[in-house]
């Protein structure tokens, strides 16, 4: 039978009432409702509609947890022929504006990141490849060696795995011109200039049995290129496109196409190499040797505090901050601790989905279940999360927290890291495809994690009420 979108929408807006909403959008998987009062709804009626997953109440919005595709075609039904809510529609970018000021921070942070995940992914994955061709084992099944291999052919490697890292610095500065409203051009152009092949290449320059010293300006300042500097692109981005909103605001409109963008390249490169950058080149290696010392605590310690802080910085929307450093740290090292040991946390919220959905009576739990189980194993995490494994209550919270803090805790001691990131749990042994030893050390211990989480959930943390066969 098919769902009855419009049937859904109008029993939400009843629950929730029409007069109590002060704006309404969506994003991926939930209806983001402001409510005057949140005293008047009834989560219970609310969860008891058809494909509704969970609600949760964060920084003023009232948020139904509906899943990919149905929230689209829901919110479409609410907003069809009502002009009342239309007029309180909403967008989720007017949203980000709200919260906190780290929260909003945070928020922007993932908005500049975002948009090149899929560029550090894909050079992962070429890393992971080239790691398997050119494997000892690999060749000489094949009857050859590296030596044998064409120029040609490590030439083509090399521009697949090295061009993103390289040029790093202009992409973040294009995202963060375009997130702050300037032109994204200027912003690759001050990157391009900030890796510009003039310039000493930092990594030859941290090389210590490389003989590539930096350029001394005024006998103090050391002059490098910024090749994999994340926080320096960062902050001239960011600073750059805030300098050219001022000066779009006083220039002539007759000398603004010229002089608008002499202005700001001149001011930001010169900004960048004297000053920001040799400041923040230091922030940044302490913030790569803090995360990766973490990490490295004797018998996965650390490694088992970001497995159990990590879910909870899901829950508050804090995570977003990790993909600042995970660029950074691949930026640096070339390998992504960070993500593996956080990684787990996908692995135990689906099998506590699971675990809840097989376990109960009720239907609706059972469908909720499985479909957030499977939702979070392609890696939205949101209906699992707040739909089954919050909602009911701390036992499955428990569950999900130990056995990921756990699983990280064993990879961080087993020294397992990542090429990449943005690959979330079925995909994400594609990170660890460049050596045999990581791609088998991860998959085991994901899968165990994974069992142990649903043998726990099943047998001690679902809670008794579900166990009725009349419970919703």
């Amino acid at each position: 039978m098919a769902t009855d979108h419009k049937k859904i929408a109008n029993e939400i807006i009843s629950a929730v009432g029409e007069e109590n909403i002060t704006s309404i959008t969506h994003c991926a998987t939930r209806l983001r409702i402001e409510v005057k009062d949140r005293s008047i709804i009834n989560d219970k009626e609310v969860e008891n509609i058809d494909e509704v997953k969970g609600v949760y109440f964060n920084s003023g919005q009232y948020q139904i947890i509906l899943g990919s595709g149905t929230v689209t075609k829901v919110y479409n039904e609410i907003m069809q022929d009502n002009g009342d809510l239309q007029d309180k529609e909403t967008s989720v970018e007017s949203i980000k504006k709200e919260g906190n000021p780290i929260q909003r921070g945070v928020r922007t942070l993932a908005d500049i990141f975002t948009p090149i995940i899929p560029g550090i992914v894909s050079t992962g994955l070429f890393l992971g490849l080239k790691g398997v061709l050119l494997d000892d084992n690999v060749l000489h099944f094949f009857g050859t060696s590296a030596d044998h291999i064409p120029e040609y052919v490590m030439v083509l490697l090399t521009v697949l795995t090295d061009t993103v890292f390289a040029v790093l610095p202009a992409l973040i500065c294009w995202s963060a011109f375009k997130k702050f409203g300037g032109t994204p051009v200027l912003g690759f152009v001050i990157g391009m200039m900030l890796v510009s092949p003039s310039l000493p290449n930092a990594n030859n320059v941290a090389d210590i049995h490389s003989s590539v010293e930096p350029i001394m300006a005024f006998g103090a300042i050391p002059i490098i290129g910024y090749q994999g500097s994340v926080l320096t692109a960062l902050v001239i981005g960011i600073l750059g496109a805030k300098l050219e909103k001022g000066v779009r605001k006083r220039m002539p409109n007759a000398l603004d196409l010229m002089f608008t963008p002499f202005v700001v390249i001149f001011t930001m490169v010169l900004l960048g190499l004297l000053v920001l950058g040799p400041l923040l080149h230091v922030v940044e290696n302490g913030l790569v040797y803090l995360v990766e010392h973490l990490i490295q605590i004797p018998f996965g310690v650390g490694g088992l505090l970001v497995g159990f802080i990590y879910p909870l910085a899901v829950m508050t929307g804090m995570h977003h901050l990790f993909i600042m450093i995970e660029t950074q740290l691949l930026a640096a090292t070339g390998f992504n601790p960070l993500i593996t040991v956080c990684a787990m946390y996908g692995f135990a919220n689906a099998a506590v989905a699971f675990a809840v959905g097989l376990r109960a009576k009720s239907n609706k739990v059972k469908v909720i279940g499985s479909s957030a189980g499977i939702t979070q194993l392609l890696g939205v995490s949101e209906p699992a999360l707040f739909g089954i494994t919050v909602r009911y209550g701390m036992k499955p919270l428990a569950v999900m927290l130990g056995c990921s803090a756990v699983g990280g805790g064993v990879l961080a001691a087993l020294g397992i890291q990542a090429n990449s990131y943005g690959l979330a749990v079925i995909l994400s042994p594609l990170m660890y495809i460049y050596e045999p030893y990581q791609l088998i050390s991860y998959i085991l211990v994901g899968i165990v994690t994974f069992i142990v989480a649903f043998l726990l959930t099943y047998l001690f943390a679902v809670p008794k009420e579900l166990l009725d066969p009349d419970a919703e």
